[in-house]
């Protein structure tokens, strides 16, 4: 590997961190979607799945939870197409069609590098990068997200938060995992640090009564980010868990979303 380990690397914290599933690319049975691969190191590749609106429609690119693929967002994405809004899912090492094995410091050393290409992956369906860019990350993925806002903040509309973790440590002791070693200088989540750098217009959804990540972690991201008041927006789902945003609140979800990327 060409990027440093951490601790975060270590078996018993990638065992519940990381639920990888294979995949292919080239079996949607849905349409307009085009699949393929990004290089983020020699001899590795990333998948991903890119779902088109119009040429010129906003796209978001998304970073999925640990136990996701993005094939599994092919019924979820004519939601966004059907709003105007191109949604390009990105899997993780190990999931769908991607090379080598999943771990924490390759998510977000691979993160941007997918960001940065996607014009190629555009390219390659037929069209090009829109003037709006947003990233988005769900649970896991939330890390990715603030990973790539961070990196290119003058590149990025927004940054667009569902069920996300502030506290890595806290996380890990919610899975089973207690790293009494760990600081800040060994988080290479650290998200709540890495928020407080990010001016971004900022969207945060979460569950009122997510169990695995709690609500309080999301109020903790949007009160630590560092955009403007009149630029940042929570959106807590009443009733709804760390699953089920889309099954009790899905328009309040996508309302938000729609609101936030088209305003």
């Amino acid at each position: 590997m060409s990027h440093p380990s951490t601790i975060l690397d270590q078996t018993a914290v990638l065992r519940v961190m990381f639920y990888p599933r294979r995949s292919w690319p080239g079996v949607s049975l849905v349409s307009n979607v085009h699949d393929g691969r990004v290089q983020v190191e020699p001899g590795v590749s990333v998948g991903y799945s890119l779902h088109l609106a119009e040429p010129q429609s906003p796209l978001i690119l998304y970073f999925h939870g640990n136990g996701e693929i993005a094939r599994d967002y092919d019924s979820i994405a004519s939601f966004y197409t059907g709003l105007g809004i191109s949604l390009l899912v990105a899997d993780y090492r190990g999931y769908g069609w991607s090379d080598g094995l999943p771990t924490a410091s390759s998510l977000v050393h691979d993160a941007p590098l997918v960001f940065e290409a996607l014009g190629q992956m555009l390219r390659e369906a037929g069209s090009e990068v829109p003037q709006r860019v947003f990233v988005m990350g769900r649970s896991l993925g939330s890390a990715a997200a603030i990973e790539v806002a961070r990196h290119h903040q003058e590149a990025i509309a927004g940054l667009i938060i569902e069920s996300g973790f502030a506290h890595t440590l806290r996380l890990l002791a919610r899975l089973g995992v207690v790293l009494e070693n760990l600081d800040e200088a060994q988080d290479v989540f650290a998200n709540l640090a890495k928020i407080s750098q990010i001016s971004l217009p900022t969207l945060v959804i979460h569950g009122q009564a997510d169990m695995l990540i709690p609500a309080s972690e999301g109020v903790a991201l949007y009160e630590g980010s560092a955009a403007p008041e009149d630029k940042k927006r929570l959106v807590v789902i009443p009733g709804a868990g760390h699953n089920d945003l889309l099954a009790l609140g899905a328009a309040t979800y996508f309302e938000a979303i729609r609101d936030f990327v088209l305003a």
